[in-house]
Order: structure tokens, then C-alpha cells, then sequence
């Protein structure tokens, strides 16, 4: 089950961070999201040690912790997109998939000519799409 997502701007400042639980664990989430970008970082600058192509945007698992597991995807424009999930047993083709909605929801948000670059995103078009797709999310990695 997915558990949060989150945008991160190309200067490590937040511009989307949802989560989807009913406790209120939303400040550790967010705590998990900013440790995630270190890791981010140092698989970024040292790309010799970890991910095959410099091309490739999934970063893939980032870290692992005792409740959850941490997924990151980099955009073009060094935009971050990080997942955090409860799910221990999770393919990389629903993570990957996952990231290819989230990453085209993100860019028609980003592309709204009211939308000013580098600012939270409040687009409420935007939430409901990424509510849709957690949703579909949790769906198919049931099977």
C-alpha cells in the first residue's frame, strides 16, 4: 500500500507532499521523503557505483527502513518524484509503472499556464489524478 508521495523541485524544496494513511504519521513521512533525497543525491553524483545508465530516470529503491520502503524517480529537469510504500514485496514494473503516471500527471500539472515553475503545486486536478492513480496502485499489485 502506498503510503505517500511526494514532488521534490530541483533545489530539494517541496512542492507536493501527500500522504494516504489515516493516523497521523504525516511528519515522519515527511521526514522519510527528505532523508530519501540524500540518497537521491549520492546516487546522482556517484552514478559510477549504482544505476547501469546515466540515462535512466527510476532510481528504483532507495532505501529500505522497518515499516516502509522508498522509491525515487528523477526527472529531466531534476525534479524528484519519491514513493514510499508498506508494501515489502513489491515488482519493479508496478514501481516503474507507477512513476511513468505519476511523472505524466506532474508534467500537465507543471504545464498549466497558471501554474508558476518552482512553486507548490495546489492544483486540485492534479491530487485527484494522483489519488487515482495510488489507488489503481494499490490494485494491480494485489494480484
Amino acid at each position: 500500500m502506498i503510503v505517500c508521495v511526494a514532488v521534490v523541485g530541483h533545489q530539494n524544496n517541496p512542492l507536493y507532499i501527500q500522504s494516504f494513511t489515516e493516523a497521523d504519521d504525516a511528519l515522519k513521512l515527511h521526514h522519510i521523503v527528505h532523508c530519501s533525497l540524500d540518497v537521491v543525491d549520492e546516487r546522482v553524483n556517484n552514478p559510477k557505483k549504482s544505476s547501469p545508465t546515466l540515462n535512466e530516470t527510476f532510481l528504483g529503491l532507495l532505501y529500505p527502513t522497518e515499516n516502509y520502503k522508498v522509491y525515487g524517480y528523477l526527472t529531466n529537469t531534476k525534479v524528484k518524484l519519491i514513493l514510499v510504500t508498506t508494501d515489502l514485496d513489491v515488482r519493479d514494473a508496478d514501481v516503474r509503472n507507477f512513476f511513468r503516471k505519476f511523472h505524466a500527471a506532474y508534467v500537465d500539472a507543471v504545464s498549466n499556464p497558471f501554474h508558476v515553475p518552482g512553486k507548490k503545486i495546489t492544483s486540485r486536478t492534479f491530487a485527484e489524478r494522483v489519488s487515482t492513480i495510488v489507488k489503481s496502485f494499490g490494485l494491480s499489485s494485489g494480484s
